[in-house]
């Protein structure tokens, strides 16, 4: 690494290269540094995929029908991120499923084979997403339905990364997948600058549905900690699998919460 100073826009891009497959420039610095005030940009990456995925919708719209439109821009979400949240799924599903004691939960997470309980989770949530966003888009306010895109993405990030300052992480830190965000929490300027994120979605998105979008935000704080409640009773804390699981299931709630509102 080079005697340069990062910037703001070097722990934005290291956010960028960590969550997504979107590439970033060959000058951005890397360093543990760098990649510990990283997180606080999460909720923009949210952001930014839901932002894909909702400009994804409106182009697909132009030349195919609702559903089919809905499903393309769920796959490139997809694409954005190569499936980095959705692979923390079905590796926590397979590890609580299929585990007794705290360490065959862990093997199990860690094992790249998909397993049965794993490829339920992901075939379920993928399929309620979708048939969530059909109900949404369903009531005919289209920019209603573009900001609950970007907002579900936005806050289940915030959510997942929230835990990491919470509550304990206990696997094997070396051989970690989320290593290089572990070793220190956000400061408090850190943390208000990714809630000050999350909240402008949100706000929009408020502005048009209040009572739906403070119920989905309420939804999804409860299924998040929930989540996270269960996890350190079976394994103790978090793992990076955990947070992905907690990041889909979030979006998921979010979605479920403005469909039964509307």
């Amino acid at each position: 690494m080079s005697n340069k100073k990062a910037t703001e826009l070097d722990y934005f891009y290291a956010a960028l290269m960590f969550y997504t497959r979107i590439p970033v420039p060959s000058t951005a610095l890397h360093s543990q540094t760098v990649l510990d005030r990283s997180r606080k940009y999460f909720p923009l990456i949210g952001v930014i995929i839901g932002s894909i995925a909702a400009a994804t919708f409106v182009i697909a719209n132009q030349f195919f029908g609702v559903a089919l439109s809905i499903a393309l821009s769920m796959a490139l979400s997809l694409l954005a991120t190569g499936a980095f949240h959705e692979d923390g799924l079905a590796d926590s599903c397979d590890g609580f499923g299929g585990g007794w004691t705290k360490e065959q939960v862990l093997t199990i997470m860690k094992d790249s084979r998909l397993g049965t309980y794993g490829a339920a989770a992901l075939i379920l949530v993928l399929g309620i997403k979708f048939l969530s966003l059909l109900e949404i888009a369903a009531n005919n306010k289209p920019l209603f339905f573009l900001l609950a895109y970007i907002a579900a993405h936005t806050l289940s990030r915030t959510l997942s990364s929230s835990m990491i300052d919470l509550f304990d992480y206990v696997q094997d830190i070396d051989s970690s997948k989320i290593k290089a965000i572990t070793e220190k929490n956000l400061s408090a300027n850190d943390r208000l600058a990714s809630f000050a994120i999350t909240a402008v979605p949100i706000s929009m998105l408020a502005s048009l549905a209040p009572a739906a979008t403070v119920f989905a935000c309420l939804a999804c704080c409860v299924v998040a900690l929930s989540f996270m409640a269960y996890s350190r009773t079976r394994i103790g804390g978090y793992t990076g699998d955990v947070l992905g699981a907690i990041q889909q299931f979030s979006e998921l709630i979010f979605y479920l919460s403005l469909a039964a509102v509307l």
